[in-house]
């Protein structure tokens, strides 16, 4: 018998009732070496359950290579930290897991092959998930509850009913789970409404909503759809993400402690959704595209219960409140904010200009058009692309079907302009300064849909492009893999401006490690590493003002930064800082 079972109203673990109190926490979201803290921290407010997602895409970024579990992806060592800290364990495997993540999840390698019906019992689909749980499952089946695990319960799909109706694809994917040893039970999730309800849950499986207000009639509805059964939220939505350009989302804390009352009141068990959000480090974060594409920004605060860099919130002691009137906290105090680093100023002294760089990065592929990213096999990150202009002039520069997501164009080095997705852009106005001028077009993918029916849409320059109607030919396209920056061949600064794409680096020392942010007044758009560590994305369009440099990243004596700059600037340093900004507040 599994270990969590249901009655008519409730669950039982190993026969006694027992009531599922979590709240999400994604490990590949968090710092390995803070794993310990953050799970700690959850049991202090009360929670007896941690909830997570598994990345199919990072953990398996080769259809023919090995399951990938270390560092940021050590899933096992997650959940033995999590049983050892008396906390049971919910896990999403998806396949799909939206999360705001890149791709929803799904693999670049599955995604780019138009002809496969994504989330569906498509074989060509259903296949490739089941040759990943042929890997994932045997290191996960030590930890479900069966085997003495923290593991309680395996969630088929996610929010299924909002994106389609194959309900022999859900059962797929539940005999999938139960036919490689998966006794734990099963459960589905989908918003609180009639239809999506209907289409994404599967008889034998529990049914789950999603929602974050409303709860009376949220509850009614489940309760409508399941007579009987365990009443369970399993995103109890506290706090939102943000795009780049629009605010910093935030939800009053006694307004969420409230219906969190609301909730456990009526006897339901609860996941928080999120306990504690984390970063989109390095090139993970996801993006919306419903009438404009919106990507999301770095940091998953997510304005959840424990801050991005660990600190309790005041949803945090609000909670753990309301969970102690219901089923108790631990009788220890709640956690104290962690140590900051005292503020640095690091000044930036070497540099390299990126787009000479790009032959030493990667052979070019020559090419009649520009292919997209996926066919040059760079999934994250940048690509340029190289060719000459045939005529002089005032003209438009054209790319048809436009740029996935945002593209600087340069004519004999200089820049001339940016083409963004979200804007449909596809012309740019030019001035060609003489027959044979170079033309080089730097994009970035910056971040994939994570939701609804663009998922896998193509990155790169998307179409030809041509000059006042010539169809430009013979391309150089280069994919730019920046996994490797000792290969950047740094140079003394001379004090000058920096009007071209180029990488920064600087040195700095530290006594002793701790959390601290990354602020970058004068700076426009890159990416930024610290010893190595690659921190994510900063753009001066905002929210989000700082990055977050967890302490582990950091060590005694000497570091290194380093920036990859857009844009050109003319500040010389940066400020390492002891206070975050996520932006301007817009409550919800």
């Amino acid at each position: 018998m599994p270990a969590l079972t249901t009655t008519s109203d409730g669950f039982l673990l190993h026969g006694e009732p027992f009531r599922i109190i979590s709240g999400a926490l994604h490990y590949f979201r968090v710092h390995p070496g803070l794993w310990s803290d953050r799970l700690r921290k959850a049991r202090l407010m009360g929670l007896n359950t941690v909830e997570t997602y598994i990345p199919w895409n990072h953990h398996q970024p080769d259809p023919d290579g090995p399951l990938v579990l270390d560092g940021l992806l050590d899933l096992p060592r997650f959940l033995r930290l999590a049983q050892d800290e008396g906390l049971r364990v919910l896990l999403r495997p998806g396949p799909f897991i939206c999360a705001e993540w890149d791709g929803g999840g799904l693999p670049d390698w599955l995604t780019s092959d138009p002809d496969i019906r994504l989330r569906s019992s498509d074989p060509r689909f259903t296949g490739a998930v089941d040759r990943y749980l042929d890997l994932l499952l045997p290191a996960l089946r030590p930890h479900l509850a069966a085997a003495g695990g923290p593991v309680i319960a395996v969630q088929v799909e996610n929010e299924y009913g909002a994106y389609g109706d194959d309900s022999a694809y859900l059962k797929h994917l539940a005999d999938a789970f139960r036919s490689r040893g998966v006794e734990e039970l099963l459960f589905t999730c989908d918003q609180a409404d009639a239809e999506h309800l209907a289409a994404g849950s599967l008889p034998g499986v529990l049914t789950a909503g999603t929602f974050g207000s409303r709860v009376e009639q949220n509850l009614g509805r489940l309760r409508e759809h399941r007579s009987e059964g365990p009443l369970f939220c399993a995103e109890f939505w506290i706090g939102w993400f943000d795009h780049w350009g629009g605010p910093h989302h935030v939800r009053d804390a006694a307004d969420a402690a409230a219906d969190l009352d609301r909730l456990l009141s009526a006897g339901a068990s609860v996941n928080i959704y999120m306990f504690h959000g984390g970063t989109n480090f390095g090139f993970t974060n996801g993006a919306n595209h419903k009438h404009a594409y919106e990507p999301t920004v770095t940091s998953y605060d997510y304005d959840a219960a424990l801050t991005e860099y660990g600190d309790p919130g005041p949803k945090y002691h609000a909670f753990r409140e309301v969970i102690a009137r219901h089923v108790g906290v631990p009788d220890e105090p709640a956690p104290a904010p962690g140590p900051k680093l005292p503020p640095v100023d690091v000044e930036l002294d070497g540099r390299a200009p990126l787009l000479p760089l790009a032959g030493t990065l990667t052979a070019p592929v020559r090419t009649d058009a520009p292919v997209t990213m996926g066919e040059l096999g760079q999934h994250t990150g940048y690509a340029l692309y190289r060719t000459v202009l045939p005529a002089s002039g005032d003209g438009l520069l054209h790319f048809a079907g436009g740029v996935g997501d945002r593209a600087q164009v340069f004519v004999d080095g200089a820049p001339v302009g940016v083409l963004e997705r979200e804007r449909h852009d596809e012309t740019l106005p030019v001035r060609i300064p003489h027959p044979g001028a170079r033309l080089e077009v730097l994009v970035e993918n910056m971040g994939g849909v994570n939701y609804g029916p663009r998922i896998g849409a193509p990155k790169g320059l998307l179409g030809p492009a041509s000059f006042n109607g010539t169809v430009l030919r013979g391309w150089d396209c280069h994919a730019l893999p920046l996994d490797d920056l000792e290969a950047v061949p740094f140079t003394p600064g001379d004090g000058t401006a920096v009007t071209v794409p180029a990488f920064h680096r600087g040195t700095f020392e530290v006594n002793t490690p701790a959390d601290a942010f990354l602020a970058l007044p004068g700076w426009t758009k890159g990416q930024a590493w610290v010893n190595g560590f690659h921190l994510g994305r900063y753009w001066n369009r905002g929210p989000q003002h700082t990055l977050y440099v967890p302490a582990p990243v950091l060590r005694p004596g000497g570091n290194e930064l380093v920036l990859l700059e857009l844009h050109g600037t003319t500040a010389t340093s940066v400020q390492l800082t002891d206070t975050p900004d996520l932006g301007p507040e817009n409550t919800w």
